[in-house]
């Protein structure tokens, strides 16, 4: 590649959602870490799996243990084939397989004190507690970062290690705060004036910046991070400048983040003295409780030599015991243990979860790249997760010793909590999972190990229309390198490959207004439940929808970087979903044209403007041509010959060359970045006033000026050597990545006569009149002679075709030319511009586990509201919020009371009912005197039409009168059709329930 990045280590292209996460520094350091895994079941696994997709340097797995049938309900490594195997030597090629560029080893012997001095990271998962002092001790004394990680049932822990002194260089996932300078005053202390839109900014006293592109006080660029004190107007004080120039225009403040030291307990002492992870002191209570409970279920199996027997209540008791003759925690208030809680630990522990497992298992890998990056604050020091709430609140319901016995089945670690006849339940369950990207993924992973749909009358159905692309495989656990093809259709064949028994259709049709013949009424009958892993509110609200119409329960997750967020829906019981109909207004709403153009106050704004670029050089016009070229007339009327001025250029005829090429490169960047600045100028000078007197290059308005080309400018180089190969590209000619060559050529056109570089058609400021129009149809006709011009479509991930270098070297010398300050991270660049939205395996992981506890209680029996749970975690921060959801909001109409879920259900009857009869159903049933009744937004009925109008359509079939009115044909198997009604007397908030008119 032309101008090379620091990072050719990298894939970019696979990592192109990660990056934005963790940053450069971050990745090169998780590339080169080496990390020691011990403990090879479902949750080990999920922790393996996770490290080798993001792309740790080495992994060494170490479990000799063979594998048994509890296991495979949750590691999906292993299959029947397996049984009696060493987990970690069965496990190595399946995981290797994830990526390529991780190195993955197996460690047959015991772990000594050598073998850990090789590793930055040790993990420690299903392990007993004196291996795990005996490892932590030895880790915490040569400062190798330690994790334990458990789950037994449905509660999980999981404790960190990183030493006496562990500096955390980037505390947060937030980038840091930078706003523009409006002005900077000479004295002590110098006071700065934000930008306007700058000015409700987060910035707190103390903090530390530094100043980029400023002109003028130029002293303050790239200095010694400053202190500042924020004043009442929000200005900031930045410390002496009264000796610096003065301050003329341009610049930003930037925040610089403060590394953070913490310092962690060993094992040893955390274990008498422990510091949990909890929002309240009730919940430090309660997680102070589980730490007793894991330390007696130790405890136990020192003692007797095995793990309690699942809802054994003998072995129950026994650990109640052991846990209230327990030393004393230190440092806690002296509160009774919750024996109740312990009781239904203990009878619980014995079984293996699939959704437990992703859950802890995603936030050890996210503790250990916090370990080995440096990056985002790791928890202090313990973390307790409980999913009880998974059983049925009545103690009848509760499972039996001889229902959870071992079968010698895939699933006997899930029988083990939840019982033979819970399994059966979930065997036959009908699910539609719409979206097969990284959450979609992870959800089939889950399906497969807890049998959801696998018994003869069930079956999972995954659509998504989207196909395989390399950036996917960092997060998209399903797919490997070799895959090609729709997603659905790869997922569907690796999800039964996961397990032979469950029946996966992939549909690629897309689920939305214009497939509802594909996914009507006959399908949606056939489906016991939703899940949504989509990546657009449009879509989740679509979704929604036609869980409402069918009363479905809705499963449904999302994230953005380590945020991640699990809701559930349940009809009747819980609140309708109630998202935002799009993304934020402020983030998705288009920059106005103008400001882009001519007054670009953000590197957003630039970036934007760069984007277009590319699309008005190297591809609307070569579409014009190429529709010029066909045409059977010769008329230009529809021609935008003003779009064609710039793909011209300097050019007189088609490039036949590479130099041609280089040289309408060439021009292109003196029309852009300094002709075309210098004509705005002479529009609005640099001391221009407005009426009010106040100047016109102020506020977010930045005065720019020209840029002058050279050679030795990185950016200046990058963007003709990118713009030239696309050009070339455009015109079926072959380009060059050869710098030396460019360099040499380059040279030797700026130190000729000039004239062949000034552009025959001036910029987009300039007037066009009768002459240049006859012109630009001269060289349409010329370029229209030759071959096919090839429209170029913007690619993100493609690194190699200088898309995305182009957009890159634009924006910069735009922002150049008006003193923007930009950022130095190209992962930052490519994000904006890509509109990525930053993911990471781990949180990914994280909320298909969570649904995957949701489902077990939409699966069984019905719950009450206090039953469900919506969560948002954040892994960066260490936050997990779980909140019972909403009940559903209730509306009265008089003496009707209904809430979202409910619809007014009137049967067509045989023979069909007539309008008149149905509006006569409607009061004496409903007491409603229906004002309008519409249909998909047509007008069927309205009281306000005279008697005559009326007398036309009262005597109709209501199907009859949907027909005539919206040409309604109804879809094969239809059995609703939907109307809305306007009744008499509502208020203007009253939004009625739907009228399902039942046609069979």
């Amino acid at each position: 590649m032309a101008v090379p990045e620091p990072s050719e280590w990298l894939d970019r292209e696979l990592y192109s959602r990660q990056l934005p996460v963790l940053g450069l520094p971050a990745m090169q350091r998780i590339r080169e870490a080496k990390v020691l895994l011990s403990g090879l079941q479902g949750l080990g696994a999920e922790v393996a799996k996770n490290l080798v997709l993001m792309g740790v340097g080495s992994l060494t797995l170490h479990d000799p243990h063979p594998t048994c049938w509890s296991d495979l309900a949750a590691q999906f490594f292993l299959s029947e084939k397996d049984l009696g195997k060493s987990r970690a030597e069965a496990s190595q090629k399946r995981l290797a397989q994830l990526n390529e560029a991780v190195q993955v080893f197996v460690h047959t012997s015991d772990i000594t004190e050598d073998l850990l001095l090789k590793f930055q990271v040790v993990v420690l998962t299903a392990s007993k507690l004196e291996e795990q002092l005996t490892v932590g001790a030895l880790c915490h004394k040569h400062g190798v970062c330690f994790l334990v990680a458990d789950t037994r049932g449905l509660v999980g822990q999981l404790f960190c290690d990183f030493g006496e002194e562990f500096t955390v260089h980037d505390p947060t996932e937030a980038e840091p705060l930078t706003a523009g300078i409006q002005h900077i005053t000479q004295g002590s202390p110098g006071i700065l004036t934000l930008r306007r839109e700058d000015k409700e900014h987060s910035f707190c006293d103390g903090n530390l910046v530094t100043f980029s592109g400023i002109e003028g006080m130029v002293e303050l660029n790239d200095c010694s991070p400053r202190p500042i004190r924020v004043q009442k107007d929000r200005s900031l004080e930045i410390g002496d400048t009264s000796t610096f120039s003065p301050y003329l225009r341009g610049g930003a403040v930037t925040e610089v983040k403060r590394p953070e030291t913490v310092r962690h307990k060993p094992l040893d002492r955390a274990l008498l003295q422990p510091c949990v992870v909890a929002p309240s002191a009730r919940e430090v209570h309660h997680a102070h409780c589980l730490h007793q409970a894991f330390l007696a279920l130790h405890k136990f199996e020192h003692l007797y030599g095995r793990p309690l027997q699942p809802w054994d209540p003998v072995d129950a008791e026994i650990m109640v015991t052991l846990a209230r003759d327990l030393e004393p925690l230190k440092g806690a208030e002296e509160e009774p243990l919750d024996e109740a809680l312990l009781r239904t630990v203990a009878l619980s522990s014995a079984g293996v979860l699939s959704p437990m497992a992703a859950i802890l298992g995603a936030v050890a890998a996210q503790e250990v790249l916090k370990a080995i990056s440096k990056k985002f604050m790791p928890l202090d020091q313990w973390l307790y997760f409980d999913a009880l709430d998974c059983l049925p609140e009545d103690e009848e319901l509760l499972p039996n010793p001889e229902d959870c016995a071992p079968k010698d089945w895939r699933y006997d670690g899930q029988i083990a909590v939840f019982g033979a006849g819970f399994q059966e339940t979930l065997s036959h369950q009908r699910y539609l999972l719409v979206g097969a990207g990284a959450i979609g993924c992870e959800l089939l992973k889950g399906f497969a190990l807890v049998g959801l749909g696998a018994g003869a009358s069930g079956g999972v159905t995954v659509a998504d229309m989207d196909y395989i692309e390399r950036s996917n495989l960092s997060r998209q656990f399903l797919f490997r390198p070799w895959d090609i093809g729709p997603k659905a259709e790869v997922a569907a064949a690796a999800t039964r490959d996961l397990n032979p028994n469950l029946e996966v259709i992939a549909h690629t049709q897309v689920l939305d207004h214009t497939t509802e013949h594909i996914y009507g009424d006959n399908f949606f009958s056939h489906v016991d439940g939703v899940v949504a892993a989509v990546d657009s509110f449009e879509a989740r609200h679509y979704l929604a929808a036609r869980c409402i119409h069918y009363l479905k329960p809705l499963l449904e997750a999302g994230t953005q970087g380590t945020k991640g967020s699990a809701s559930v829906f349940v009809p009747h019981v819980t609140e309708v979903y109630k998202g935002p109909i799009s993304a934020e207004a402020s983030e998705d709403a288009p920059t106005l044209v103008c400001t882009m153009r001519y007054f670009p106050g953000t590197y957003e704004h630039t970036l934007q403007w760069a984007r277009n670029e590319f699309e008005g050089l190297f591809r609307l016009p070569a579409e014009i041509i190429n529709r010029y070229q066909h045409r059977a007339s010769t008329s230009l009327a529809d021609v935008d010959l003003t779009s064609l001025k710039p793909v011209l250029g300097v050019l007189r005829v088609r490039p036949q060359t590479w130099q041609d090429c280089v040289v309408w490169a060439l021009g292109h960047w003196q029309l852009r970045f300094c002709d075309d600045i210098i004509q705005l100028l002479r529009l609005f000078p640099p001391d221009k006033v407005r009426e009010d007197g106040t100047p016109f290059w102020s506020g977010p308005k930045q005065c720019p000026r020209p840029l002058e080309f050279d050679i030795s400018q990185d950016m200046h180089f990058l963007y003709i050597l990118a713009a030239a190969n696309l050009y070339a590209q455009m015109h079926g000619l072959p380009g060059s990545s050869d710098q030396i060559a460019l360099r040499a050529l380059l040279k030797l056109l700026l130190h000729t006569d000039r004239p062949h570089l000034a552009p025959i058609f001036t910029g987009e400021l300039a007037e066009s009149g009768p002459e240049q129009s006859k012109e630009l149809q001269e060289s349409l006709e010329v370029w229209s002679k030759g071959p096919a011009l090839k429209p170029l479509v913007f690619e993100k991930d493609e690194d190699s075709s200088f898309h995305m270098d182009f957009v890159r070297a634009a924006a910069s010398l735009r922002s150049q030319n008006y003193g923007i300050s930009e950022p130095v991270d190209y992962a930052q660049s490519k994000r904006i511009v890509s509109q990525i939205i930053p993911a990471i395996a781990t949180t990914t992981a994280a909320v298909a586990g969570l649904l995957g506890l949701e489902l077990y209680k939409v699966v069984g029996r019905p719950r009450p509201i206090g039953a469900f749970r919506h969560t948002y975690l954040d892994l960066a921060e260490n936050r997990f919020q779980r909140s019972v959801p909403s009940a559903p909001a209730i509306q009265k109409f008089h003496h009707l009371e209904w809430t979202g879920w409910d619809r007014l259900n009137v049967p067509a009857g045989q023979p069909e009912r007539t309008l008149e009869s149905l509006l006569a159903h409607l009061q004496e049933h409903h007491g409603l005197k229906v004002r309008m009744l519409l249909c998909d937004h047509a007008l069927l009925y309205s009281a306000q039409e005279s008697p005559e109008s009326q007398a036309q359509y009262l005597p109709l079939r209501v199907t009859e009168l949907v027909q005539q009115v919206t040409g309604w044909v109804p879809e094969p198997g239809q059995r609703v059709l939907v109307l809305e009604l306007s009744c008499e007397g509502e208020e203007d908030n009253t939004a009625f329930p739907p009228l399902h008119y039942e046609l069979w």
